[in-house]
């Protein structure tokens, strides 16, 4: 016996129906829905660059503060200043030369200047015996420091406030030290100020 099969209208339309391309809306929303993915993978990658960024200018910062602190740290462990000189300028605390005022380091927000090579307080970071403008180093083209092509960028960006303060109550054999430096990048709206707190004794 012969067995026939039977198609049927209503299930041939169904065929075509699920054969049949998209339609110009359908195209124009999945068109819409990638290009918003593709807008928001571009701003990730712009915050990462700029997060780069960011982190070096961070690093700079934390560089220049620790070594505003240890040049005072160094200074007194070589007897180059006294302890009435570890102070900011203008403090009548002057308890070793019974001076009216003593201390050495400015007061206030400064540049990053080089220390100043001889005469009274050379090396020492933060008064006024100071060079010209610090500079940063970074590699050329070729990554490597040390080479002519290192291009060396100046710290006109950054300021340093080092601050001398008195304990509370105070004590004659130790002194606080507030670090302090402030910087901006084209990245960043508002300056950012990365703080180094410590303290230093009279005595090595």
């Amino acid at each position: 016996m012969a067995t026939s099969i039977i198609m049927r209208g209503g299930n041939g339309r169904e065929r075509m129906q699920a054969e049949a391309g998209f339609s110009l809306i359908e195209v124009m929303i999945s068109m819409v829905v990638l290009t918003v993915g593709l807008v928001s993978l571009l701003g990730v990658f712009g915050l990462a660059m700029a997060a780069t960024q960011s982190t070096q200018q961070d690093m700079i910062a934390k560089q220049l503060a620790n070594e505003a602190y240890e040049s005072i740290v160094t200074a007194r462990n070589t007897t180059q200043i006294s302890w009435d000189d570890i102070q900011n300028v203008g403090s009548t605390n002057c308890p070793i030369s019974g001076a009216a005022s003593c201390g050495i380091f400015l007061t206030g927000a400064n540049s990053i200047y080089l220390p100043g090579t001889t005469g009274t307080n050379a090396g020492i970071v933060g008064t006024s015996n100071h060079l010209g403008m610090q500079t940063f180093e970074e590699p050329g083209p070729d990554g490597t420091y040390g080479d002519v092509d290192d291009v060396m960028i100046p710290l006109t960006d950054y300021q340093r406030t080092i601050a001398i303060t008195e304990l509370n109550p105070p004590v004659a054999t130790l002194r606080n030290i507030n670090v302090s430096v402030q910087y901006t990048s084209p990245q960043m709206k508002l300056p950012k100020t990365y703080v180094l707190n410590s303290y230093i004794s009279q005595y090595p």
